[in-house]
């Protein structure tokens, strides 16, 4: 039966925020204090949003362990986003990051605490102090179970705060006047299928990241890259989605995640000879180099022969040596692991790892007030009224074109806050909602009806595995030219498949096959984004390494085929006409003096 018009019931919101994650969470508490009317949104329980997953810290320069400051985290962001960061975004995280952790620690997070009560810090990847001379420990944890700590500790507080959650709902499509601001999202609600207009003076979108377009992934099943889908969608385009963190210890066959913590503890990785190879590559900060680094160094060893195994194709991460105490109080989630994944116990022997697909440096344009920014009327940088993103699925950019570890959950902190404190001083100018315009529901009635009206087509889960196995395929670890071309046919080829998908089940009470049918209308938006800016960007930065460009002749002595002179800029990529472009990075910090680009060294 095809939907209508009629079957639309309509809600008034000041706030829709559509994700229940740490920065969802965070931004709900912050307007549901000053007394606003606010929805969120979610698919899933909000404790089970994928925040739950993060495991090594936040970080945060407290100084509780080892010197540290605001402006060593402020260069280590910058040299680690291989200066694709924007230096003004990246100086005010950095100079929020110990408010918002001691705020979270008196909300009641129950940090790991050194013997004076203090928060425990670990060192992690990439996080030096006096400007990268030696390793810095900086950051909070809670064991290796931090965003479960914190996700916990978000929802404790907005149950306090009566932030009202709709659990088991998925946002479909952003609603836009005929001036171009949002006034509210179509919903589905999947208990009965019912399709919802959620009318809101201000939607925050806070939905995650799209790391299912990848088969090998950390990422749980719920990420499907819906808050990008709706954005691109809507015609606002997606920044530097060519940028994918692989992460360097992922379970060997099975993509689950060991934290970065394990080597912040002391943890080694050893290729078949048992040489501890990080050494030869980063001398000074050996495995704690930054992500990409590592990922690439790791598979190099296994390229060159070196790998692990009866196929050469994984690393050992040791952690025995750490002693089994350690291990059980530090890492307990690792401990289990490596039994219930690896059948390996790692208190008694290594475990089998992987570089392995983890994070988005890219997502919808922000400012850093949470804020959409699109390319309007030479302005690189004019607000979309209405609508704010956060978290993950958003690119303010500080993590540029490769994310520290602990960046990421400090983030959601100071970013979701931020974005709560503006909304809340836009609502208290805004009395009134805009009106509806007359379409409103139409995108998502077309989308919806051309499933439950087709009479065949393809099953969803079989394009969106030959979507993952395509990225897998042509926008790995190491790239080529001529394998991110010819990526670019195989996705474009997928989305004609994607539009032909069929539901055999045409039922509406919880039917998950027209969820993930819809889930994959998300995905190729994400994965076209990825890979066509992956083929256009002709250099090596962060962590998109193209084996053409690693020494290329026009600029010999540029660091691993960095050319600063043409690709020091952002990619913008337009759903509609399939298009790119540019603008630039913002070097100029907020009150500091910019970072000047050099070789990274470790």
């Amino acid at each position: 039966m095809s939907y209508t018009n009629k079957d639309i019931t309509t809600r008034k919101f000041d706030v829709v925020i559509v994700g229940a994650g740490g920065s969802g969470m965070r931004a709900s508490l912050q307007l549901s204090l000053a007394g606003l009317n606010v929805a969120v949104l979610s698919k899933v329980f909000p404790t089970r949003s994928h925040t739950v997953a993060a495991q090594g810290g936040i970080g945060a320069s407290l100084g509780n362990m080892s010197e540290d400051n605001w402006h060593y985290h402020f260069y280590d962001t910058v040299k680690g986003s291989d200066w694709l960061g924007d230096q003004d975004a990246i100086e005010f995280m950095c100079r929020e990051a110990p408010k918002v952790v001691y705020e979270l620690e008196h909300f009641g997070m129950p940090f790991d605490r050194n013997p004076d009560g203090t928060i425990y810090q670990r060192p992690f990847g990439g996080h030096t102090a006096n400007y990268g001379e030696k390793p810095v420990q900086r950051a909070c944890a809670a064991a290796d179970r931090t965003g479960h700590a914190m996700l916990h500790t978000l929802y404790q507080q907005n149950v306090r705060a009566k932030t009202s959650f709709f659990v088991e709902w998925m946002a479909l499509d952003l609603i836009r006047d005929a001036e171009g601001d949002v006034v509210g999202v179509t919903a589905l609600e999947m208990e009965t299928g019912d399709v919802h207009i959620l009318h809101a003076k201000t939607v925050l979108l806070a939905t995650g990241g799209a790391g299912r377009i990848f088969q090998a992934s950390t990422n749980a099943f719920i990420n499907t890259g819906d808050g990008l889908g709706m954005a691109a969608r809507a015609g606002i385009p997606l920044e530097d989605m060519e940028f994918w963190q692989f992460h360097p210890t992922g379970v060997a066959g099975a993509g689950v995640l060991l934290t970065e913590g394990c080597r912040g503890e002391g943890a080694i990785l050893l290729n078949a000879n048992g040489e501890r190879f990080m050494e030869r590559y980063a001398p000074t900060l050996k495995d704690l180099a930054p992500r990409d680094f590592v990922s690439r160094c790791m598979g190099q060893e296994i390229l060159e022969g070196r790998g692990c195994g009866p196929n050469k194709d994984y690393i050992h991460m040791k952690l025995d040596h750490l002693g089994a105490d350690t291990i059980h109080k530090r890492l307990p989630s690792v401990y289990e692991i490596g039994v219930n994944f690896a059948n390996v116990d790692v208190t008694r022997e290594p475990i089998p790892v992987v570089p392995t697909i983890h994070y988005q440096m890219g997502g919808i344009p922000t400012n850093i007030n949470g804020q959409v920014v699109i390319q309007k009327n030479g302005d690189d940088n004019a607000v979309v009224n209405g609508l704010y993103a956060v978290g993950e699925c958003s690119c303010v950019s500080v993590h540029g074109s490769n994310r520290l570890g602990t960046n990421s959950l400090l983030d959601l902190l100071v970013f979701g806050k931020a974005a709560g404190n503006h909304i809340v001083e836009f609502a208290s100018k805004t009395k009134s909602h805009k009106d509806l315009p007359a379409d409103a529901a139409d995108r998502t009635l077309v989308r919806l009806n051309r499933l439950d009206e087709a009479t065949g087509g393809e099953y969803a889960q079989d394009v969106a595995n030959d979507l993952r196995l395509a990225m897998q395929t042509h926008a790995g670890v190491f790239r080529s030219q001529e394998n991110m071309d010819e990526g670019c046919k195989k996705i474009a080829a997928l989305r004609e498949r994607v539009n032909a998908i069929g539901l055999k089940d045409k039922s509406k009470v919880f039917n998950t096959a027209r969820v993930e049918a819809l889930e994959v209308e998300n995905l190729i938006e994400a994965a076209q984004a990825t890979i066509e800016g992956a083929a256009a960007r002709k250099e090596c930065r962060g962590a998109h390494l193209v084996r053409d460009y690693e020494h290329p002749a026009d600029h010999p002595d540029t660091p691993l085929g960095r050319n600063d002179k043409v690709w020091m800029k952002h990619t913008l990529w337009y759903s509609e006409g399939n298009r790119l472009d540019y603008k630039a990075v913002k070097m100029q910090p907020l009150t500091v003096e910019s970072v000047p680009p050099k070789v990274r060294t470790f």
